[in-house]
């Protein structure tokens, strides 16, 4: 097992799962794993599979970027030059925990900055 990528996807998915407000229980359950796995996946304890880590992207709305570790670049880019500035994940962040109607409010302001 490579350690490091298990120790990157679990920080990533904790980061992920706290911005969510949900618990480990609630992640396990949405993705169909035991409690304690999800735990170890978590703690970087174990790599998921490749099926496991599609339905973690889903659940915990993060790129597989970012569940990899590949938007933490040197130059503060994404491996295909996403930005990863913090502000933009902040924003990001905030955006995931948007219903549409907020969402859809986000982005008219946006525009209007942008004018």
């Amino acid at each position: 097992m490579n350690e490091e990528l298990a120790t990157r996807i679990g920080s990533a998915a904790r980061e992920a799962r706290t911005q969510l407000g949900l618990t480990q229980a609630e992640v396990a359950a949405r993705l169909g794993l035991a409690h304690m796995v999800y735990s170890r996946l978590e703690r970087g304890k174990m790599l998921p599979s490749v099926q496991t880590l599609l339905r973690m992207c889903a659940v915990l709305r993060i790129g597989s970027d970012a569940l990899l570790g590949l938007e933490d670049a040197e130059d503060g880019k994404g491996a295909r030059g996403q930005g990863g500035a913090p502000r933009l994940r902040q924003l990001n962040g905030l955006a995931r925990k948007m219903d549409d109607e907020q969402l859809d409010a986000l982005v008219k302001v946006a525009q209007v900055l942008l004018r």
